[in-house]
C-alpha cells in the first residue's frame, strides 16, 4: 500500500475527533461491523506498516513490523478507494477499519474509525506538496458517511 506511506506525519497533522454524533451510532455500528465482516470474509490479505499504523494512533504488538489487515480496492473513473480491517487482536480486541479515496486531483482521504465509536480520525494527504492535514469534523463526517454507505452496499452486493 504506497499511499499508506504518506499517513506517516499524520500523528503531528490529525488530533483525535469525537465519535459521531449519537443519531448516527446506530447507523455507524451496524453498517461499520458489517463491513469488518465482509472484509475479513471476502478480503484479501495485506498489512500496514508499523510507522504507519503509530502515526495513526492503532496498537500493535511490540516489535512488530506490521500490521496485518484485511483489505478490497475498487476504483471507478479516475476514483480509488481502499477498505482495510486491521487484525491486530494480538495488541487490542477492538476493530480498525482505515479508508482511503484517492483522487485524481492529487488528494488522498483517511478515514479511520472503529464499529464501536464510528468516525475516529480523518485526514488529507497531498503527496505533491509532502502535506498531510486534518479535516474538518464537519467536512469529515460527511465524506465518512459517504464511504461508509458506499462499502455498505460493496459488502451487501458480495
Amino acid at each position: 500500500m504506497v499511499m499508506l506511506g504518506l499517513a506517516c506525519a499524520v500523528a503531528q497533522a490529525s488530533t483525535p475527533q469525537r465519535g459521531l454524533p449519537q443519531s448516527e451510532v446506530v447507523f455507524a455500528f451496524d453498517s461499520l461491523h458489517g463491513i469488518a465482516s465482509w472484509l475479513r470474509q471476502h478480503g484479501r490479505e495485506g498489512y500496514i506498516g508499523a510507522d504507519v499504523a503509530d502515526a495513526i494512533g492503532i496498537p500493535r504488538p511490540q516489535g512488530e513490523a506490521l500490521v496485518a489487515a484485511w483489505q478490497r480496492g475498487f476504483k471507478n473513473d479516475d476514483v480509488l478507494r481502499i477498505a482495510q480491517v486491521l487484525d491486530n487482536r494480538a495488541a487490542d480486541e477492538r476493530d480498525f477499519i482505515l479508508f482511503m479515496v484517492q483522487r485524481p486531483d492529487d488528494q488522498v482521504y483517511f478515514y479511520l474509525s472503529t464499529p464501536l465509536g464510528g468516525l475516529q480520525k480523518a485526514f488529507v494527504s497531498i503527496p505533491s506538496k509532502n502535506l498531510v492535514l486534518p479535516i474538518e469534523r464537519a467536512e469529515a463526517e460527511l465524506r465518512f458517511r459517504e464511504e461508509v454507505l458506499y462499502w455498505k452496499d460493496r459488502s451487501e452486493a458480495r
